[in-house]
C-alpha cells in the first residue's frame, strides 16, 4: 500500500477524469515488459478516495501474491490494484509530478502482486 507523503504540495485542479486516465494508461504502458508479462489474474481499478479507515493511502494490492500461489491456486477472482485519484491528485503540484506518482505507485502495488513486502519496497527506494 502506497501512502500520501506531502499533500500541501497539490492542489489538483489541473486534473480532471479524462487527464487522470490518460496518465494511468500511460504509467501502464510505461512498465518494464518483464514486469507486465508476469502479472497473472490481477485487475486494474481506480476510485476516487482510499476507505476510511485507511485515508492516506494512494493505492492498495488485494490478493494472492505471485509467491504464495500454489498447485492449489484456481478458480478465484482476480487480485486488485486500486488507485486512488483524489489523493494522488492531492499530492501533485502539476500534471508531471502527477504522472511520476501514478507510476511510483503502480510499481509499488504490482511489487506486492509480485511478493514484495512494504519493508523491501523501502529498501529498494520505492517505499
Amino acid at each position: 500500500m502506497e501512502t500520501v507523503g506531502d499533500e500541501s504540495a497539490g492542489g489538483g485542479a489541473f486534473a480532471g477524469d479524462g487527464v487522470f486516465d490518460g496518465l494511468v494508461e500511460e504509467a501502464m504502458a510505461a512498465l518494464p515488459a518483464e514486469v507486465t508479462e508476469r502479472l497473472d489474474n490481477v485487475a486494474f481499478f481506480i476510485a476516487d478516495d482510499p476507505p476510511p479507515e485507511a485515508p492516506s493511502i494512494l493505492g492498495l494490492y488485494e490478493g494472492i501474491a505471485l509467491t504464495e500461489r500454489d498447485a492449489a491456486y484456481g478458480f478465484v477472482p482476480p487480485d486488485t490494484i486500486t488507485l486512488f485519484k483524489n489523493p494522488l491528485i492531492a499530492c501533485a503540484r502539476d500534471e508531471d509530478e502527477l504522472y511520476e506518482q501514478i507510476y511510483i505507485t503502480i510499481v509499488h502495488e504490482v511489487a506486492h502482486h509480485h511478493g514484495i513486502d512494504d519493508d523491501e519496497l523501502h529498501e529498494l527506494g520505492w517505499g
